[in-house]
């Protein structure tokens, strides 16, 4: 397919095929649900306030569940089999879109257990960056006093040293990058075997420099069991 461009489109790729192992329980907690709605849902539908072109979830190979979910857009909504790895997964989606989109449109991946995420915080992301030739992430400055500890045979680690906060950053989602450039900085990284946690890593070692857009506090990302009443006050608190 060959693709017609005019300005750069925005997209969205949402690795989902994790096992969740730290939330533990039977269930995925993509499908656990607040107020009745699946967190999955609720993530996808947020990520919508945005104009998207299409968003690709990379779900896993057995999830039977994920396209049968009520979207707003389901005319848009993508599913891919993703992979062991989040970089895996994202890749999948990546490879997706060679025949959709242009290398200098925006794709933005977003972590499927971030459904706080706010319309603002996704505004100033995408408006910050529209002219960027790379892209950035959303995140926030760290606010608590960080200490480094070491571990010792026996008993509770013990504090090694006090670590400065000045200039430290705590890294949230969406990240967003031009997709020819994220494209083949995942791809370098998965060939290399090298290690990244996120997408902002792999765009470093590729040797650019992502752009840091100051999010809120409330993006909370579920990755505990007690983090799930708190999205639950979170959520609410948003709708007031």
């Amino acid at each position: 397919m060959s693709v017609v461009h005019g300005s750069p489109r925005l997209w969205a790729v949402v690795p989902a095929a994790g096992s969740g192992r730290r939330f533990g329980g039977d269930i995925p907690k993509q499908y656990l649900t607040i107020e009745g709605e699946p967190i999955m849902t609720l993530t996808l539908n947020r990520l919508f306030h945005l104009p998207l072109a299409g968003c690709v979830v990379a779900i896993a190979a057995e999830d039977t569940q994920a396209a049968t979910l009520s979207y707003d857009h389901p005319d848009r909504m993508h599913f891919v089999i993703g992979g062991g790895e989040r970089m895996d997964s994202v890749l999948s989606g990546l490879h997706y879109l060679i025949d959709h989109a242009h290398d200098d449109d925006w794709v933005l991946v977003h972590d499927v257990a971030r459904p706080c995420i706010a319309p603002d915080s996704l505004d100033r992301l995408v408006s910050e960056l529209r002219e960027d030739a790379v892209g950035g992430i959303l995140a926030i400055p760290v606010r608590d006093t960080l200490k480094r500890a070491q571990s010792i045979s026996q008993g509770l680690p013990e504090i090694a040293e006090t670590v400065s906060r000045e200039q430290l950053w705590m890294a949230q989602t969406p990240q967003m990058f031009r997709y020819g450039l994220l494209r083949d900085a995942l791809q370098h990284a998965q060939t290399g075997k090298l290690h990244v946690t996120d997408e902002a890593s792999a765009i470093e070692l590729a040797g650019l420099t992502p752009k840091l857009v100051e999010g809120r506090p409330d993006n909370l990302k579920i990755t505990y069991a007690d983090d799930l009443p708190l999205a639950r006050l979170i959520l609410a608190g948003q709708c007031r």
